[in-house]
């Protein structure tokens, strides 16, 4: 008997249930809101049942045929990958969907050059892409997910896996008018009677703060943003200081204020930046070819931001 769905439509399913709404697994899958209602509606049409009820203005909810149903195809999705992993391992071929978290702090920075020589080398993986903060990588990677991201190694949870790649050490960002600007290297203790701009993203913000806690300070926060870019305009336009580990491509901000890079020193301790997986995540073909491929190009000085 021939199938009636396709791994797509589940795939869509899936996301919809997980998310509660179009909307939402659009915004995941980077796919279009009317191409998953399609894929929704034509697997409703197969299989003969209403997987959802539509609510208006308060998405979907799921009916009790698609929270049976869902359950049961997140672990055919999931042997699905696999099986697909399963396939390299008999060819020896890197080949098929690779799904890549990073954090959204440099995400724009070295994902998308990563993606491009990796694809480049290896022309049989399509990598899919999501910038997300440290917990939903974390509870992207235990739900299957993702097979692999682009982190910093920051409260690793015990049944996750850590490759670290580089060490990071912070550095202040100021305008060229702020008063600790003339400096060639700036302590803990030059900042505390200075506005912050904290980088307010869960795990990240713990470390920056971390510096000041050890030291029994406080820091002065005058603003919160989680967009890095955000973080340099408002340094910019002299609304304070920020901290940060990777360096951006140039000393200007979005709207194309000034910015000076001045190291922080003294008792803070650099970022490891590297790969996180599921324990086991590597004995896929795919997933060791992409560590090994991050980790040349991280020899080779090939990805922006990263001295």
């Amino acid at each position: 008997m021939p199938l009636r769905f396709t791994l797509r439509q589940l795939e869509y399913f899936v996301a919809v249930g997980q998310c509660g709404s179009i909307a939402g697994a659009s915004d995941k899958l980077n796919v279009s809101s009317p191409s998953i209602s399609a894929a929704i509606a034509q697997l409703e049409a197969e299989l003969g049942l209403s997987l959802f009820v539509r609510k208006h203005a308060h998405g979907l909810s799921q009916t009790t045929a698609g929270a049976r149903l869902l359950e049961h195809s997140e672990k055919i999705l999931l042997t699905a990958g696999e099986l697909n992993d399963l396939a390299g391992e008999i060819s020896g071929n890197v080949q098929g969907p690779l799904r890549l978290g990073c954090l959204l702090t440099f995400a724009q920075v070295i994902a998308p050059r990563v993606r491009r020589e990796f694809e480049a080398e290896y022309p049989e993986v399509t990598i899919r892409q999501y910038e997300l903060n440290q917990v939903d990588i974390f509870s992207r990677i235990r739900r299957a997910e993702l097979d692999v991201a682009l982190t910093y190694e920051l409260d690793i949870p015990s049944d996750l896996e850590f490759v670290p790649l580089l060490g990071l050490s912070p550095y202040v960002i100021v305008s060229p008018e702020h008063p600790l600007a003339h400096l060639d290297e700036i302590t803990v203790e030059d900042l505390k009677d200075h506005a912050m701009i904290l980088l307010d993203l869960p795990h990240s913000s713990e470390y920056f703060l971390s510096f000041f806690k050890s030291q029994g300070q406080r820091p002065k926060i005058a603003e919160r943003t989680h967009d890095m870019a955000v973080m340099r305009s408002l340094v910019a336009n002299g609304f304070g200081y920020s901290i940060a580990n990777i360096r951006p491509l140039n000393d200007e901000s979005p709207d194309g204020g000034k910015l000076k890079l001045i190291p922080l020193v003294g008792d803070v301790r650099p970022l490891n930046m590297g790969l996180l997986m599921a324990k086991g995540a590597d004995t896929s073909i795919t997933v060791r070819a992409f560590t090994s491929h991050c980790e040349d190009m991280i020899k080779a000085k090939k990805l922006p931001g990263l001295t």
